[in-house]
């Protein structure tokens, strides 16, 4: 049986739930955000600072000092179905600093799938469960409009992490107001 181990991370919004199965990283999460920890479910966790996870905070660290790191210098391992490793395959290869669609992901699945059309909701779907967040950038997928739209760890953080980043977030809003400044 494979334990999983979990620890905490501090960070300038908020606190940060980081799980590995000892090698890899399988789970990021923002405190509160929806799906937290739903990967490890009816799985043994145990509390404790593993040496990947150390790597993850070092990585966090490096992030919020805006050193730009790479999703790749972290080992992570996806608990997912193969549609959503696809999908959170592709957010690994967002850049720092630039945003991406849901449609365009859809289109990019579609073509290596060899089919005509791919749904952006279902994309959407799989972002949003995207366990390893901010890692896995799933904060940098915006609707083809602009739309802040589908972020677990909540709208508010998005805009921070994006604006943190150096996104031009003012063509971007939430369903409610059409623009964030």
């Amino acid at each position: 049986m494979i334990v999983y181990y979990f620890h905490h991370y501090n960070y300038p919004i908020g606190k940060i739930t980081l799980a590995s199965n000892g090698t890899s990283i399988v789970g990021l999460w923002i405190e509160n955000q929806r799906f937290y920890m739903d990967v490890l479910k009816d799985k043994e966790c145990r509390e404790k600072e593993t040496e990947v996870i150390k790597l993850a905070k070092h990585w966090l660290d490096a992030y919020f000092n805006n050193k730009k790191p790479s999703a790749s210098e972290v080992p992570v391992e996806f608990i997912g179905s193969d549609f959503r490793q696809q999908v959170w395959k592709i957010l690994a290869q967002i850049p720092y600093g630039e945003v991406i669609t849901y449609k365009a992901i859809a289109e990019n699945i579609a073509t290596q799938k060899g089919i005509d059309q791919m749904s952006a909701q279902a994309v959407g779907g799989a972002v949003g469960h995207n366990p390893i967040s901010i890692i896995i950038p799933c904060h940098r997928v915006v609707g083809t409009d602009g739309n802040l739209t589908g972020y677990s760890g909540g709208i508010e953080v998005k805009t921070q992490l994006l604006a943190f980043e150096g996104v031009d977030i003012t063509w971007l809003y939430t369903p409610k107001q059409k623009s964030l400044i």
